[in-house]
């Protein structure tokens, strides 16, 4: 029998048997006042401030400790306009307004209710609003509309509506299988998007504790609530889906052009372990005339896992062979992790405790943990100075001509129980110290930060890549992001879509799965299906598992390659269209890869539609996502839609039967539409000399607008106006398509000097006409 020790009389041990803390109500305002763009109102058991950013965005922060800190974002780029807001009292409400938006707030007890300028609710406060635990923990209640779909909150398995769900918000790395339930996984996107028969609204919750949204518990409200800090949180009016992305990325910023190299196909393998095994894979995908961009070496070109250095028996001279792949037209880009092996013979980790940059308990000793290395030292990258010295460590890559880094481990994933560093570790947090357990979320955020600045200032004006696992709102300002360890299933193929589009919808227009799936063994059928769709996803890489079987194209015999060619080709043969979308998503924030309810709001059948896309507003894929399978039910949405394969037109606001061979995706672009197009040259001369327009004519009197965009694809000279921007109208009628250059910008001069003009479905009666002047001829 165990005998009990003095813990049996811990003076704490009855407080187990205690209710659970019950949440304290901000109660009735005591007084408020004015400040600038916003309002501070002080209640009874808390403080709230409402601070108006736009017409259309406003802001509230609610803390149970003292006046609210407006300045402690760690992601938050914008700052409040000057605008004109109105101030009204009724009864026992204030009434706040600007021409968008208008906040009701309740006296007694403190509630919130925030319309639209026509009285549309869009989030209500009932017999619950704000409140606070003495734990520290922060929570909101709103009603829930039996009308209303969720979407977005970033990286999230499972389908597209997300209303019934209830999400953690806490990197995690996660290798075990992705299931529809399985959360949290690395990315930590606290915001989301909510349709109402048509209207959409937003909120982003800015707060880096661990957090929770609950759409699940109940049918007429939800939450959100985080672990600690303050209940700050920004209401996004809309009143478009696409509104509503714009204006997240308002507040936490846009992607920059990435490198054209780096929309195009990249091949990895946990590991390429050799130079040897390098040049091989290079030269193989150029004598298959498979297009290649980039190679990713995983950890195994490291000298014993750690980063900054090369194992110099598998890759003797790496400057040459970075050298010879840029000659192929091919980049290398390789695998740094945070942590950094203790070892005092190795210059990065003696740096590291000799200039204080690692993460350290707060009585001064280092926080290890173990991780590919052994035993390792993590950068505490809140730390402006850590940050600097981190991003000068890539010149050990830039110096021999990489321009591509791939962060991974940076949740931080550690090899313990938790899978992560120890909350209790005190980060200098740019000199306010505060726990890990606050800053666990934005890690990995702020390692991208140092890096792609790092790499910014290095590449002498070119674009650096940067690829993450682990991020927060705003990494889209640093990095692509992709979805980590899925497998080599079907159901993964199937969920990925729908991953991709709500990171898409949560800012991130740069993410992918990986292609073929990382862990088990894929197989022809399934590898061919998922390049497939890999050629219209933002992000398209093929990576798969040590011990696991090569997924190379050419892995699967002669006829899987010989379809996985086509694609991989048509990937280049779109690249002038998708480079114009990553341009959009650039300047508006808005995703390459979309789905059908951001351009058809008003159709219900579109809300949970998991397996069909669309890339920008004209072109919708409906891929096979099943083995076996040849034949599928399609929704066309409003619109005709012609099907590119076969020719054949379809009608609007119906489901069809499509037939699709296992050579077959089945892609359709909507009838009075264009889309720009290039050819397939070679793996080496990637800069088209030749381009078209494929304008699909339809006859019912409607127009469509569109942006052209192309410029160097490497350099940033497009900042000062190395560009080339047409707006292009398509106006198609029962008598002809006309084709209007509407405006033309920017000052680059590409190889090709006009651009082919090719119309599908011209019937006898219609003429073709072009109008407008251009130095790029339309012909």
């Amino acid at each position: 029998m165990l005998q009990d020790t003095s813990f049996a009389i811990h003076p704490g041990k009855e407080k187990q048997n205690q209710k659970a803390l019950i949440y304290q109500d901000v109660g009735k305002v005591k007084q408020y006042k004015r400040t600038g763009n916003g309002f501070l109102f002080i209640c009874e058991n808390a403080q709230v401030a409402i601070l108006f950013y736009t017409n259309s965005i406003v802001r509230i922060v609610m803390n149970p400790k003292g006046e609210p800190q407006l300045d402690k974002s760690k992601v938050v780029v914008a700052n409040p306009e000057q605008l004109l807001i109105k101030e009204q009292i009724i009864n026992d409400t204030i009434m706040l307004k600007t021409n968008r938006i208008k906040l009701h707030v309740q006296k007694a007890p403190f509630r919130l209710k925030v319309t639209d300028r026509r009285g549309r609710n869009l989030l209500v406060e009932g017999a619950r609003g704000m409140a606070f635990r003495e734990n520290g923990e922060v929570a909101v209640w709103k009603e829930m509309d039996k009308d209303d779909h969720f979407y977005g909150f970033g990286e999230k398995t499972g389908h597209l509506n997300k209303r019934g769900e209830r999400y953690e918000m806490w990197n995690t790395d996660v290798y075990a299988p992705h299931n529809p339930e399985t959360d949290p996984l690395y990315e930590s996107i606290p915001y989301f998007m909510t349709l109402r028969q048509g209207k959409a609204h937003g909120v982003f919750f800015d707060n880096t504790f661990r957090t929770v949204f609950d759409l699940k518990k109940s049918d007429s409200y939800y939450t959100f609530s985080a672990e600690g800090g303050q209940l700050d949180y920004y209401i996004l009016a809309g009143p478009e889906p696409k509104a509503v992305i714009e204006q997240y990325t308002y507040l936490t910023g846009k992607m920059p052009l990435p490198p054209k190299w780096a929309i195009g196909y990249h091949q990895s393998r946990y590991s390429y372990e050799t130079e040897k095994e390098v040049r091989q894979l290079a030269t193989t995908f150029i004598e298959k005339d498979i297009p290649l961009d980039v190679i990713h070496l995983d950890i195994h070109y490291m000298d014993g896992y750690r980063v900054f250095t090369f194992d110099h028996d598998k890759f003797p001279n790496p400057e040459q062979l970075i050298k010879e792949l840029h000659d192929m037209g091919i980049r290398v880009v390789p695998i740094v992790d945070p942590g950094v092996k203790k070892d005092v013979e190795y210059k990065t980790y003696r740096e590291g405790v000799l200039k204080d940059l690692f993460c350290k308990y707060i009585e001064g000793e280092i926080f290890y943990g173990d991780v590919w290395p052994g035993t390792s030292a993590f950068p505490d990258f809140t730390d402006q100075k850590v940050r600097k010295w981190w991003g000068e460590q890539h010149t050990f890559y830039t110096d021999i001509g990489i321009e591509g880094i791939w962060n991974d481990m940076n949740e931080p994933a550690v090899f313990n129980e938790t899978k992560t560093m120890d909350v209790t570790v005190m980060h200098r947090n740019d000199g306010e110290q505060t726990t890990h357990r606050e800053l666990h979320n934005v890690y990995g955020f702020l390692m991208g930060k140092a890096t792609y600045e790092g790499l910014k200032e290095q590449l002498n004006g070119k674009r650096p890549f940067l690829l993450t696992r682990a991020g927060f709102a705003g990494v889209q300002r640093y990095a692509a992001v992709w979805t980590g360890d899925n497998r080599s299933f079907w159901e993964h193929l199937q969920m990925s879509l729908p991953m991709v589009m709500n990171l898409g919808l949560s800012g991130i227009p740069f993410t992918g799965p990986d292609v073929g799936g990382f862990a088990h063994d894929t197989n022809g059928e399934l590898i061919v299906r998922w390049t497939q769709v890999g050629a219209f996803t933002p992000y398209f890489r093929n990576h798969s598992a040590i011990g696991t079987v090569y997924q190379e194209p050419w892995q699967f015999g002669g006829k899987h390659e010989e379809i996985m060619r086509k694609y991989i080709q048509m990937r280049y043969i779109w690249m002038p269209q998708i480079y114009s979308l990553f341009h959009e998503a650039s300047t508006k924030g808005l995703p390459v890869m979309r789905p059908l309810l951001l351009e058809f709001p008003n159709d219900k059948k579109t809300y949970n539609l998991n397996d069909q896309f669309m890339i920008g507003d004209n072109v919708m894929i409906a891929p096979i996502l099943a083995p076996s399978v040849t034949d599928r039910a399609v929704y066309m949405p409003k619109g005709e839609w012609v099907e590119i394969e076969t020719g054949k037109t379809y009608a609007g606001e119906q489901t069809h039967l499509i037939h699709a061979e296992l050579d077959v995706l089945p892609i359709f672009v909507k009838r009075g539409t264009a889309i720009m197009q290039t050819e397939w040259m070679s793996n080496v001369k990637k800069s088209p000399e030749n381009m078209s327009m494929h304008v699909f004519a339809g006859a019912l009197n409607e127009s469509y607008r569109f942006i052209f965009y192309d410029d160097d694809g490497e350099t940033f000279a497009y900042e000062n106006g190395a560009y080339l921007k047409l707006e292009l109208e398509v106006t198609c009628s029962e008598h002809g398509v006309e084709v209007t250059v509407v405006n033309e910008q920017g000052e680059y001069d590409p190889l090709y000097k006009e651009i082919k003009l090719n119309v599908i479905g011209l019937a006898r009666n219609q003429k073709v006409k072009i109008n407008g002047a251009s130095r790029i001829n339309i012909v």
